[in-house]
């Protein structure tokens, strides 16, 4: 029975690494040869998907319901809140007015996994474009310009996955040390 478990749990093992490397931001992409106002957005929001992909990964039960105090989302409201904030990004540069998305039946592993496809979304459509003032910010009939998404959902979003790396190293679970910020790579 003992190794029927083993068995089982290296299985499950595999097939949660299988399930993690086919996401996106595992390490930053290559960065592009020219600079372009579209080059240089698409590389922060590449940015931020790494950021966000390791400071999510491997959270417990106990690291999604850490909170610091009452006062404060949980690790889980933050990366609710991140999610929402990639709506808006990738909104953006799918010329798509924001809504309200109801996330509250996606399991944890669902919420990661959309917000890490909608940054690189974004990113691909900015990486290929000749004028990002194209890409508005819309909420119903108002509209923002893409200056907007710098300082807001994006350095917003930036700013969260530091909460969320302080939040994971509180509750026993600190990130890899292996990665790489400042390259955007792990070491192996």
């Amino acid at each position: 029975m003992k190794h029927i478990l083993l068995l089982l749990a290296i299985v499950f093992s595999v097939y949660i690494q299988a399930q993690t490397e086919e996401l996106p931001y595992y390490e930053v992409p290559e960065y592009s040869e020219n600079f372009t106002a579209g080059t240089v957005a698409a590389r922060m929001v590449d940015g931020l998907g790494f950021r966000f992909y390791w400071a999510t990964e491997g959270l417990s039960e106990i690291d999604l319901k850490y909170k610091p105090n009452d006062d404060v989302r949980s690790t889980e409201e933050t990366i609710d809140h991140i999610l929402d904030l990639s709506y808006i990004i990738v909104n953006s540069t799918l010329k798509q007015t924001n809504g309200k998305v109801d996330h509250s039946k996606m399991s944890y592993a669902k919420k990661r996994a959309q917000a890490l496809i909608n940054l690189k979304t974004a990113a691909d459509i900015l990486r290929d474009s000749d004028d990002i003032s194209q890409f508005k910010i819309r909420f119903g009939e108002r509209e923002f310009p893409f200056w907007n998404q710098i300082n807001g959902p994006i350095a917003d979003a930036i700013w969260h996955c530091g909460q969320l790396a302080s939040f994971r190293r509180t509750s026993g679970n600190p990130i890899n040390s292996n990665i790489s910020h400042f390259t955007g790579t792990v070491k192996q």
